[in-house]
């Protein structure tokens, strides 16, 4: 043993010796009868004795030790479980930021200009006249501004074609899709004119997404 070790030893011997000593004595008189007890006892029931304290030795180092391992073994697996569960929420949290971003960035890529020098009535007012004819537009009258999350605002545009073919319909939704403007049909609605079953009045509602500033 070491110098320190042996300080140490020493110092505890100092301090807890004289208690120790007094606890000896004090229970030298009970484990004497112990001893003496045990040893008048039958072969069988020291057998039987020593089986009991194997028994009671055991339930000791379960409760004292098995149970508080035990314990303290399913405190840190709730615990990982506990952060496995966060680091989940965390990734999933992420992953919808991202794609929160990704789809600013794509409505940002279809928008048209917030200014005056943009107008979808005039748009929309051109192509339809360029495919189909001004005649057949029997009204067009701009919607009021919805004003989305994100900055953003969406314009829109009633109107409705009157007495036009199915091919005029279908040249009047191609005129909308191609124009250089993101322009998009957010309603349709195609009925049959009584007087001519071949001719139909349509109301249809355009809409596009400008960015605020």
């Amino acid at each position: 043993m070491s110098a320190a070790g042996e300080k140490i030893r020493s110092l505890i011997d100092r301090i807890a010796g004289p208690y120790l000593r007094r606890a000896g004595a004090a229970i030298d008189p009970y484990r004497a009868q112990v001893r003496a007890r045990y040893q008048k006892l039958e072969p069988r029931e020291k057998l039987l004795l020593k089986a009991a304290g194997a028994v009671f030795a055991i339930f000791l180092a379960y409760d004292l030790v098995y149970l508080p391992v035990q314990s303290y073994r399913d405190g840190i697996q709730n615990q990982i479980e506990t952060r496995r569960r966060e680091l989940k929420e965390v990734d999933h949290l992420v992953a919808t930021y991202l794609q929160r971003q990704s789809d600013l960035r794509t409505a940002e890529k279809n928008t048209v200009p917030m200014s005056k020098d943009f107008s979808l009535f005039s748009v929309v007012e051109t192509t339809l006249t360029q495919s189909i004819g001004h005649e057949k537009i029997g009204s067009i009258t701009p919607g009021a501004d919805r004003k989305l999350s994100d900055g953003f605002t969406q314009l829109s545009v009633e109107l409705k074609l009157q007495n036009v073919t199915l091919g005029q319909v279908v040249d009047a939704l191609y005129g909308i899709r191609n124009l250089s403007e993101p322009v998009a049909v957010a309603s349709l609605r195609v009925t049959r004119r009584t007087q001519d079953p071949h001719s139909y009045d349509v109301d249809m509602t355009c809409v596009a997404l400008a960015k605020n500033g």
